[in-house]
C-alpha cells in the first residue's frame, strides 16, 4: 500500500479570481502538499495565475491541469513550459489535454476530430523543443514545421533559451481507454478526472498497454497518476454527498452533447449508464437540481470521499491500493489542514 501524495487544485475562475487562492497555495506548501495546479477553459488561462502564485512559494511543484492544446501551438506550449521551469527553478509540470469539441471548435476555432493523433504529434514537437538537439522539424497530418505554404519562407528553428531541464515532465489528461494508454506511452503522468478505485484493474490494463507500446516498460516505476478527487468531511454522509452531486451532474449531464460527452462515458463504464442517461436528459431540459438529486450516494462514493473522517480514512485504503500516486484536492485554505490530517496522517 503506497502512501499517497497530496496536490492542491485552485480550479477554474468564475467571474473573477478565486478569493483566498494565494493563501491556500501557501498553506498547501506549508502543510507539505506535493503540488499546486491551475486550470483553464474559456475564461482565465492556466499559466498566468500559476506564475503569479508560484512566485510566492519555494518548494511546491507547479502544474497545469490542464493547458488546452488547442489554445497554443506545440512550440508556444513548449516555450511557456521552458520559461516557467526556469522561473520556478525546475518545479514546473506541463499538464496537457485535448478538451472537448464544444470548446475546441467553439472557442478556439480549431478542428477537434482525431484528438489522439493530434495529441501524439503535439507532444512529439514539445519534446523536440525541450531536447534542443536540432532545429525543430515536423511533417505530420496536423502540424508542419516549417509550415508548408504561406510565404514559403519558413525556417526550422531551435529555441534560443536553453531549457533548465530537457525532461520537463508532461502529464496528459485522459478519460477514454485509448487516451489513458496514450498517456502511459508518450507522457510522464496521467491526470484522471473521475477515477474510481473499483475500475483500477481496467485502468492498470490500459496503462500497461501504453508502457509496452513506449518500448520502455520500466517507465511505469516513475509514472505519476494525479487524480482529481473531491473530499467533503462531515457527520452527515448524504449532506456531504449533496456538495458533490451538482458537480457530477454538470459533467455527466451538461458537458458536451448527446453522444459526445466523455465524462458521461466514464460513468457509463462504471455501471451507471441508466443514471447518467437520466442525469443528462434532466440537465439538457434545464432541470439541474433534479439532475443532481437523481445521483445515488453509491455513485458519489465511487469517485469521492464523503462523510466522517473515520469513514474517509477507511475508504482511503482503496485509493492507496490503486494505481493513483497523488490526490488532487480543492477547497479553501481553512480546509487544507483537515485534508492533510486525514490523508497524510
Amino acid at each position: 500500500m503506497a502512501k499517497l501524495k497530496l496536490g492542491y487544485n485552485t480550479g477554474y475562475w468564475s467571474a473573477g479570481p478565486p478569493n483566498g487562492a494565494l493563501e491556500a497555495v501557501q498553506e498547501a506548501e506549508r502543510l507539505g502538499f506535493n503540488s499546486v495546479w491551475t486550470a483553464e477553459a474559456y475564461g482565465s488561462d492556466a499559466l498566468t495565475p500559476l506564475a503569479w502564485w508560484g512566485a510566492q512559494t519555494q518548494n511546491i511543484q507547479l502544474g497545469t491541469a490542464i493547458m488546452q492544446m488547442s489554445a497554443r501551438t506545440p512550440t508556444a506550449a513548449a516555450m511557456a513550459a521552458i520559461t516557467m521551469d526556469h522561473l520556478s527553478d525546475g518545479r514546473f509540470i506541463l499538464g496537457l489535454g485535448a478538451s472537448g469539441p464544444q470548446v475546441v471548435e467553439g472557442w478556439y476555432g480549431q478542428p477537434y476530430p482525431r484528438p489522439l493523433e493530434r495529441t501524439r504529434e503535439y507532444i512529439d514537437i514539445v519534446r523536440q523543443v525541450f531536447a534542443r538537439e536540432a532545429p525543430v522539424k515536423f511533417d505530420g497530418k496536423h502540424y508542419q514545421l516549417p509550415f508548408d505554404g504561406g510565404a514559403n519562407l519558413g525556417k526550422a528553428l531551435k529555441p534560443t533559451v536553453h531549457p533548465l531541464r530537457n525532461d520537463i515532465p508532461i502529464y496528459l489528461a485522459a478519460e477514454g481507454p485509448k487516451n489513458v494508454a496514450l498517456s502511459a506511452e508518450i507522457a510522464d503522468g496521467w491526470l484522471p478526472l473521475f477515477f474510481s478505485p473499483k475500475d483500477d484493474a481496467f485502468y492498470r490494463d490500459q496503462l500497461d498497454k501504453g508502457f509496452a507500446a513506449s518500448g520502455n516498460p520500466a517507465k511505469k516505476d516513475n509514472f505519476a497518476v494525479t487524480a482529481t478527487v473531491s473530499i467533503v468531511p462531515g457527520d452527515n454522509v448524504q449532506e456531504c454527498a449533496d456538495m458533490i452531486r451538482p458537480f457530477l451532474a454538470l459533467y455527466a449531464g451538461g458537458m458536451g452533447a448527446k453522444g459526445a460527452n466523455f465524462h458521461y462515458e466514464v460513468f457509463e463504464r462504471m455501471g451507471y449508464g441508466d443514471v447518467a442517461d437520466k442525469v443528462q436528459n434532466l440537465y439538457l431540459e434545464g432541470k439541474k437540481q433534479e439532475a443532481a438529486a437523481s445521483i445515488p450516494l453509491e455513485m458519489v462514493e465511487d469517485v469521492a470521499l464523503v462523510g466522517p473522517a473515520g469513514k474517509i480514512k477507511e475508504e482511503l485504503s482503496k485509493w492507496e491500493d490503486s494505481c493513483i500516486t497523488e490526490l488532487l484536492l480543492s477547497g479553501p485554505a481553512v480546509m487544507l489542514p483537515q485534508y492533510a490530517d486525514i490523508i497524510l496522517g
